[in-house]
């Protein structure tokens, strides 16, 4: 891939669609586009009120005449111009995901989206099939897969050095709704998230279970295919769901265990997951996300570190500053933009890439049908099957 921005002739021009200058997912999302100059953000629309879409655009040092009031007036102004946008992220609230990525991809766009992806697993199954009908980019914006041990974490899997998978456990624990927060002060973020009509099907799902199963499905390289699952509330009285734990049957048979939630007193961003195979073990936590624990049946464990000079190429390439000093979110969101961007431009010259591992919308839909099972599990009392992508 060297080379490859100078020979395509300049960065990808980026559409954003939300994330107004008080939004900290909006300068994670524009930051991490950026960072490595495959990507300019060139055009957006950053609120639901035309005025204060246009004023923010200026505040974030956008053009006033790319500041636009609504997603189709930037679309159809875009495809005017000869520098217009090629590809939009959205940031917005998740009842919108599904329209907006729908008129993207329908205008001849890319698209980086957040989860969830769509409401169900219908549209998101609609959107797999504009995505192919359309020759188009697809990325879901699933940052703990982009970074190093993660990546790394999926190449010992893949090449057999925990054997035979047996078993996956995963989890993620926050803290933000471990209090009544439905009867104190409401903004325009808690009046989406806490309406079921726009937050999705289940609010713990789509705020942090579609992260919580791509990790799990991404590392061991298995979609799960059966489910029975818990899902409720850890509040009494509360009426979206806040809480779900699950037992999983993956694609082979290996076991699994789910567990999520966002009220959890004193959780703080808390991820992990553990694969156990016939030869060993490996584990992974977010709150120190550059290292990865590697422990074989029978020997010591070992810690590894991201920059290790052992780590194949490609894991190294994910990292941008030496082992030691500490890497993030941004970095891993940027791991993804760049593999976009590669794939775009490769397209684009007819050059052939090795095949890049960013989030794509069959891992989206595939999600969707995950939380569908869950639900349905929790109606039924039973194991549910996950619906396969059609096809």
């Amino acid at each position: 891939m060297a080379g490859l921005l100078e020979r395509h002739g300049r960065p990808l021009r980026l559409g954003i669609v939300g994330g107004g200058p008080e939004s900290w997912i909006g300068r994670l999302h524009r930051g991490a586009a950026e960072l490595d100059g495959w990507w300019r953000c060139a055009a957006g629309v950053f609120s639901n009120d035309p005025a204060r879409s246009r004023a923010a655009g200026v505040a974030l040092g956008f053009a006033p005449q790319r500041s636009y009031g609504t997603v189709q007036e930037m679309l159809a102004r875009e495809r005017e111009r000869s520098d217009g946008i090629d590809a939009i992220a959205i940031m917005t609230p998740n009842d919108t995901h599904y329209a907006f990525s729908a008129a993207a991809l329908d205008a001849g766009l890319d698209v980086v989206c957040d989860k969830p992806v769509t409401h169900d697993f219908k549209e998101a199954c609609d959107l797999v099939g504009r995505v192919a009908r359309g020759g188009r980019l697809f990325a879901v914006a699933h940052g703990y897969t982009a970074y190093p041990m993660t990546r790394y974490a999926r190449h010992l899997v893949r090449d057999g050095t925990l054997g035979r998978l047996r078993l996956v456990q995963v989890e993620y624990i926050q803290s933000g709704m471990a209090t009544r927060v439905e009867d104190g002060p409401q903004n325009n973020r808690f009046n989406w998230l806490l309406d079921p009509k726009r937050s999705g099907l289940a609010l713990v799902m789509s705020a942090i279970g579609c992260h919580t199963q791509h990790l799990a499905s991404f590392v061991t390289g298995l979609p799960v295919a059966r489910v029975v699952a818990d899902v409720g509330t850890l509040l009494p009285g509360r009426t979206v769901v806040d809480y779900v734990s699950a037992m999983l049957a993956m694609g082979d048979g290996t076991r699994g265990t789910f567990t999520v939630t966002q009220a959890a007193a004193g959780g703080e961003n808390d991820i992990r997951l553990r694969v156990y195979g016939d030869k060993g073990m490996l584990e992974w936590w977010h709150r120190d996300p550059s290292y990865l624990r590697l422990a074989m049946h029978g020997e010591m464990a070992k810690v590894i570190a991201r920059g290790d000079p052992f780590l194949p190429p490609e894991i190294i390439a994910l990292g941008r500053t030496p082992r030691g000093h500490p890497e993030g979110l941004r970095e891993a969101f940027a791991n993804i933009y760049a593999e976009v961007a590669q794939d775009r431009m490769a397209r684009t010259l007819g050059e052939a890439l090795p095949a890049l591992p960013y989030p794509r919308i069959e891992d989206g839909a595939h999600t969707m049908a995950f939380i569908e099972a869950c639900l349905s599990s929790q109606a039924s009392g039973r194991w549910e099957d996950v619906a396969p992508l059609p096809g």
